[in-house]
């Protein structure tokens, strides 16, 4: 039933998409002047690489850094509360996702006092889309470099999906900059190449250029096992479709296979357990997901992606680990479970 209404709910979105695009396909560089001031989504100009056009809930600023001799602008909003507890928790993003999808936790923890900074990392949301390829360790620099920009010594960290594995490299190079992590539904608790073999990366942009919005819908359905409401998973495709149509479209696409490649090549498993900073995985217990599972060999997929047991694992084996997992919520757990989350998730950041 819930799928059922899920699809029928982000048809329109995808029908949009699929409208724009055979727009701008059809339309040559010299009439899409006039095309733009056509009424309709379906004449819209596409979003730009750094998401030109795709409303944030906050202002975005902007921070120069220098990635692999590369100038480079990392996005970030920074809001601060009305009545400040003088604590700051900056918040990690997924690898499909904008920083924008964080809006409803800024508003409890901005709510609850604290300072929230909420960066798009290099080669995602607005920031830079990077030429060469991307690295948890330069991630881990820019988000260290964004903390100094902003004078900031210490802050709690949160982080979920891809982000927890950029969470993990920060609290083992830097502990001292890290008050408390906390790792929602966080990707690479396992080692993927354990499963999945290598794949050529012209092989990954092949397969991504060619999905679909309704493809996209499938793979989100069935990795995250969503339960959020239909409309809440609807601006996720549109960001993602949205940009197809840019002329600088292929920049875009090779970062975002350069970062499936460094999920797979970069792992951090083997370093959860030597985090000393105090930890608390938040899990849905219906987050199987697992990067690479279907280019797994079929005997091996089972075993990929048993999430909420990874994390109890790990959290046994750390000198301040703790898991807990939500029933009936899947990988996006805090959109899923939002009460049960942040009743876990506040009281773990006031210690």
């Amino acid at each position: 039933m819930w799928c059922r209404d899920f699809r029928s709910a982000v048809l329109a979105v995808i029908a949009a998409l699929g409208a724009l695009a055979l727009s701008f396909a059809a339309a040559s560089a010299a009439d899409r002047e006039s095309t733009n001031h056509e009424p309709g989504i379906a004449q819209r100009e596409p979003y730009g690489i750094g998401l030109e056009g795709f409303p944030y809930p906050y202002p975005v600023n902007m921070l120069p850094v220098v990635n692999e001799g590369e100038q480079l602008r990392m996005a970030y909003m920074d809001i601060a509360p009305a009545q400040p507890n003088g604590r700051v928790v900056m918040l990690l993003h997924g690898r499909n996702f904008p920083s924008s999808y964080w809006a409803p936790e800024i508003k409890v923890l901005t709510e609850a006092g604290y300072r929230v900074v909420v960066p798009d990392q290099i080669g995602f949301g607005k920031s830079s889309k990077p030429s060469g390829e991307l690295h948890f360790d330069n991630l881990a620099r820019n988000t260290v470099a964004l903390l100094d920009h902003l004078g900031i010594a210490k802050a709690n960290i949160m982080a979920h999906s891809m982000g927890g594995m950029v969470a993990v490299r920060i609290a083992r190079a830097y502990p001292d900059r890290v008050n408390h992590l906390v790792l929602a539904a966080p990707i690479g608790l396992e080692d993927y190449r354990m499963y999945v073999p290598p794949t050529p990366t012209e092989k990954i942009v092949e397969r991504e250029d060619k999905l679909t919005a309704e493809g996209y819908l499938k793979q989100l359905e069935h990795n995250y096992a969503p339960k959020i409401p239909p409309e809440a998973m609807a601006p996720f495709i549109d960001a993602r479709f949205g940009i197809k149509g840019a002329a600088d479209y292929p920049r875009w696409l090779h970062a975002f296979v350069s970062s499936g490649q460094m999920i797979y090549r970069e792992p951090v498993a083997h370093e959860i357990p030597l985090i000393t900073v105090p930890t608390l995985f938040i899990m849905g217990a219906d987050d199987h997901n697992a990067p690479g599972k279907p280019l797994a060999p079929e005997a091996q997929r089972p075993k990929m992606g048993q999430n909420a047991e990874l994390a109890k694992a790990l959290a046994a084996k750390m000198p301040n680990g703790h898991a807990e997992v939500i029933e009936n919520a899947g990988h996006l757990v805090f959109l899923d479970a939002p009460d049960k989350f942040n009743a876990l998730m506040l009281p773990f950041l006031a210690k």
